[in-house]
C-alpha cells in the first residue's frame, strides 16, 4: 500500500462497495423471479431487499428479514409460491458460494488473524468479563424472545406444497448460475467495506487480517440472538477481532456499522414509511415468518 487513504476517498470507496451490494442483490433475486415466471422491475428488487435489510437489523436472530422481503415480493405481484421458492433457491445457491470464499480465507489467512488478534481480544476479555456477562445475558434472552415469537406466528404465506413443486420444477438452471457471481460481489463488498475504512489508519493491519476479521464480524451477525450482534459484535470490533485499529476504534466502529447496517436500515425504513405508512411499518417489524435466513 503506497499510503493511508483520506477520509473522504475511503467514504467514497465504501459508497461505491455500497451501491455494488445492493445491485449484485437486486440482479440476484430478479433473475431468480424472472427465472420462476415471475420478473419484476429493477426498482422492485431494490425495494424488497431494503425491507428485509431493515428488519434484518433491528430484530433478533434477523426474523424480520425475510417476510419483510416475503412482502415487498407480495407488494410487487408475486405469487406466495414463487416467492417463497426464489428465496429458497437464493439461500441454497448462495452459502455453497461463501463457504468456497471463506475457506481458502481462513486456510491462508486465519493464522495471521489468530495470532494478531487472540491476544487482544482476550486481555479486553478479561477487562471486560462484566459486560460481557450482561450482553450474554441479553443475548440469550433476545434468542428465547425470537424463539418464542416464531412459535407464536402463524404461517401467512397461504400457499400450498403442490403450488411449491410447480415452480421449483419450473426453475432453469442459468438463473441459478449466474447468481453466483453475484453473490460473490454482494460478499466481497461488503468484506471490503472495513479494509477500506481501516485503510485510512497510518499503520493498519495486514489485508488478510483485515479480511478474515471482517468476514468473521459479518456472518456472526447470523448466530448472534440481538439485532444486528449488537453489543458481542462490536465488543469483537474494538476487542481486536478487526485487527489494530490505532487508538480509531470508535470512529470506524460506527462508520463501518453505519455501511454495513445504517443503510440498510435507513433505506428500508424509508421506503415503507412512504409506502406504507408508520403503523404498518410497526406492525410489520412484531412479524416473523418461517422462512430461510439469508446469509448476508
Amino acid at each position: 500500500m503506497s499510503g493511508p487513504l483520506s477520509l473522504l476517498e475511503a467514504h467514497l470507496i465504501c459508497v461505491a462497495l455500497v451501491v455494488i451490494d445492493l445491485g449484485a442483490r437486486a440482479f440476484r433475486i430478479r433473475w431468480l423471479l424472472a427465472g420462476l415466471g415471475t420478473p419484476v422491475g429493477f426498482g422492485h428488487a431494490i425495494t424488497l431487499n431494503a425491507f428485509g435489510d431493515a428488519a434484518c437489523a433491528v430484530t433478533p436472530l434477523r426474523i424480520g428479514g425475510e417476510p419483510a422481503r416475503l412482502a415487498g415480493m407480495l407488494r410487487a405481484g408475486v405469487p406466495a409460491s414463487a416467492a417463497f421458492v426464489a428465496i429458497s433457491l437464493e439461500v441454497i445457491a448462495a452459502w455453497p458460494v461463501i463457504v468456497a470464499v471463506m475457506l481458502p480465507l481462513a486456510w491462508i489467512f486465519a493464522p495471521d488473524w489468530w495470532k494478531a488478534a487472540l491476544p487482544a481480544l482476550a486481555a479486553t476479555a478479561g477487562r471486560a468479563w462484566p459486560w460481557l456477562v450482561v450482553i450474554g445475558a441479553l443475548s440469550v434472552t433476545a434468542w428465547l424472545a425470537a424463539r418464542r415469537l416464531v412459535r407464536s406466528t402463524p404461517p401467512r404465506l397461504g400457499r400450498s406444497i403442490r403450488r411449491v413443486r410447480v415452480y421449483w420444477r419450473r426453475m432453469p438452471i442459468a438463473p441459478i448460475l449466474a447468481s453466483v457471481p453475484m453473490t460473490v460481489l454482494n460478499l466481497a463488498s461488503r468484506v471490503g467495506v472495513l479494509v477500506a475504512l481501516a485503510s485510512t489508519l497510518p499503520d493498519p493491519s495486514p489485508l488478510g487480517v483485515l479480511m478474515v476479521g471482517s468476514f468473521m464480524l459479518l456472518y456472526a451477525q447470523l448466530v448472534v440472538a440481538t439485532p444486528s450482534g449488537i453489543g458481542l459484535v462490536d465488543f469483537g470490533f474494538l476487542g481486536g477481532a478487526a485487527g489494530e485499529l490505532g487508538g480509531q476504534g470508535a470512529a470506524l466502529l460506527f462508520a463501518w456499522r453505519f455501511y454495513t447496517s445504517g443503510v440498510g436500515v435507513l433505506l428500508g425504513t424509508g421506503i415503507a414509511l412512504r409506502l406504507y405508512g408508520r403503523a404498518a411499518v410497526v406492525r410489520a417489524l412484531t412479524l416473523a415468518g418461517a422462512a430461510p435466513s439469508r446469509p448476508a
